[in-house]
């Protein structure tokens, strides 16, 4: 009887394609995004891409809200409501308002915890940042420009549960914006690999 255990699958083709892109990958800067943008057809298997990542416990700790252009707009007067009443600087304020309302698509990844004796809230966030990068790289390989931000908003309860409807435990894990390149992004310094990484051979 032919052996069908997952120890004798045969291994792993090499796609030196892949590797190559995720070595020259590069997250694009929302304020270079313009349309168009993908369609619901389109944005789904990003999604469904996005969502296969590690995921200890099957918990599936986020989820995803599909923020289109009207929901952007309404998304920035929220911003500028909220944080001219806290008194925020602004400038900053300013730039906030114009990331939402120069937007056509932005991807709202919810964490979303779920209780567990098993797996800790810190694992579970883990999980929803890999959904964030995982949107980003399929958006890229799909050939739309894509990046993830955060900032106050992501864990401000107030704009959390007004403008997203999420729950007292949820928060934004980030905010991918997408769309199309309007130019190349200027590189940026890459680590220095001999420094952040150590051998152990025994």
């Amino acid at each position: 009887m032919t052996d069908q255990s997952p120890a004798a699958a045969a291994p792993l083709s090499q796609r030196p394609e892949v590797l190559d892109f995720l070595l020259t990958r590069r997250s694009r800067p929302p304020k270079t995004l313009a349309p168009p943008v993908p369609g619901r057809a389109e944005l789904t298997p990003l999604l469904q891409a996005a969502a296969r990542v590690p995921d200890h416990g099957k918990l599936e700790p986020w989820r995803f809200i599909v923020l289109e252009r009207g929901a952007c707009q309404r998304l920035a007067t929220l911003t500028a409501e909220i944080g001219a009443a806290e008194g925020r600087d602004a400038d900053a304020l300013a730039k906030d308002v114009a990331g939402l309302a120069d937007a056509h698509l932005v991807v709202a990844v919810v964490l979303s915890p779920k209780d567990s004796p098993k797996i800790p809230l810190w694992e579970q966030e883990m999980s929803a940042g890999a959904v964030c990068l995982s949107l980003v790289n399929a958006c890229l390989a799909a050939g739309w420009g894509a990046g993830w931000l955060t900032g106050w908003r992501a864990r401000h309860g107030g704009f959390c549960a007004r403008g997203l409807g999420l729950a007292a435990h949820e928060s934004v894990a980030g905010f991918v914006h997408i769309g199309t390149e309007t130019r190349p992004p200027p590189e940026r310094p890459r680590p220095d690999m001999d420094a952040i990484t150590i051998w152990m051979t025994e």
